[in-house]
């Protein structure tokens, strides 16, 4: 994967000016659709909507809940150039599955919010009812597929191409490429024997933010992104659980974590006086009551020393006790609406006293 943007041709430029442009406005329909439609799912039906626990947010932290049908999940892949033909038989993206009248379901066809008859130009990234495609999609099973619309010749567009796109590359060879990559195997992952294979394929979920108990569809996201980064540009993946109740975005700067959270009363009127900010419940509270009220909550982790490649090339061995994530930025984020609004500083996963300094 291509991060180094000084190498890029003045026409690589623009596509990934265009990429990150549109990537960045993605982040905010995926957030609607995976954590405020759920939760509004839980007020429509009248039920207790369960808040993710600050503890759960921390690096290598496990979360065991009950799935629930009203938490929206997907997958969804967004990759800056076209997905080579070669990964298809990993992911698994063909004519059957391509975004086209023949091939869609029912239930989207006669969604209100798609034209079958414009599905040609309804599913590029321009077009003014992308989105509402592109929600309609969500709900069907695996995966959807965003990349660079390789038969448009004389500009950068990108095209929502597929859905119910598998991943099929085993949880193995993604653990043995992470190794190469940061040079704690040479060769084969069970060239130390299994107990080593074991805690390598363990450290690729944590590479990823995951506990390696998880399953569904955040160990395919795990291995999808693994092998997306092999990739000669960049690519991010969004996942959103209904276990966990977060929404993950994986992408070549490291990952990001979105959920909702609960500020209590007295953060919100602190927030309002201290930082002079007179319109905050208007630009970043989704919901309110006597008691708190509801903002949406980004936690951007960073990667350290252990899960790097080493600046020397040489071979490592790997150390069980050491981390390889740590909490970067924790933020407030602004509603979609409030674009002149940036995320704000909100200290809470280690219960500082001060949640809003550092």
């Amino acid at each position: 994967m291509n991060h180094n943007e000084y190498g890029l041709s003045r026409n690589g430029k623009l596509r990934r000016s265009i990429y990150k442009t549109l990537r960045n406005e993605l982040d905010y329909a995926l957030i609607q659709y995976g954590l405020i439609d759920s939760y509004q799912n839980h007020l429509d039906a009248k039920v207790e909507y369960k808040f993710v626990e600050k503890r759960q947010l921390k690096p290598r932290s496990k979360v065991t809940e009950m799935e629930s049908e009203l938490n929206n999940g997907f997958i969804v892949l967004f990759t800056e150039t076209p997905v080579p033909s070669d990964m298809k038989k990993y992911i698994r993206y063909f004519d059957s599955n391509k975004v086209v009248k023949e091939n869609l379901p029912e239930m989207v066809l006669s969604a209100p919010r798609v034209a079958p008859d414009l599905l040609k130009i309804q599913k590029q990234y321009e077009h003014a009812k992308f989105y509402d495609l592109l929600k309609s999609l969500l709900p069907v099973d695996y995966a959807l597929l965003i990349q660079q619309d390789a038969a448009s010749r004389k500009r950068v567009r990108y095209v929502l191409s597929h859905f119910h796109v598998r991943i099929d590359w085993l949880i193995d060879f993604a653990a043995e490429a992470l190794g190469k990559q940061l040079r704690y195997i040479s060769k084969d992952l069970y060239e130390k024997g299994e107990r080593y294979a074991e805690e390598m394929v363990e450290r690729l979920f944590e590479y990823y933010s995951f506990h390696h108990t998880v399953s569904g569809r955040r160990t395919a996201s795990t291995v999808a992104y693994q092998l997306l980064s092999q990739m000669a540009g960049i690519a991010s993946l969004y996942v959103s659980s209904s276990e966990a109740r977060t929404l993950s975005k994986l992408y070549e700067d490291g990952i990001s974590k979105f959920c909702l959270v609960k500020m209590p009363r007295e953060h919100i009127q602190l927030m309002e006086k201290t930082l002079e900010r007179k319109d905050f419940r208007k630009n970043y509270l989704i919901h309110e009551t006597e008691e708190y009220g509801v903002a949406v909550f980004h936690v951007v982790y960073e990667r350290n020393e252990h899960s790097t490649p080493p600046a020397d090339g040489r071979m490592r061995e790997l150390q069980p006790d050491v981390q390889w994530l740590k909490v970067a930025e924790q933020l407030l984020m602004p509603k979609a609406g409030a674009a002149d609004c940036g995320p704000l500083d909100y200290f809470t996963i280690y219960d500082q006293q001060d949640p809003f300094k550092r």
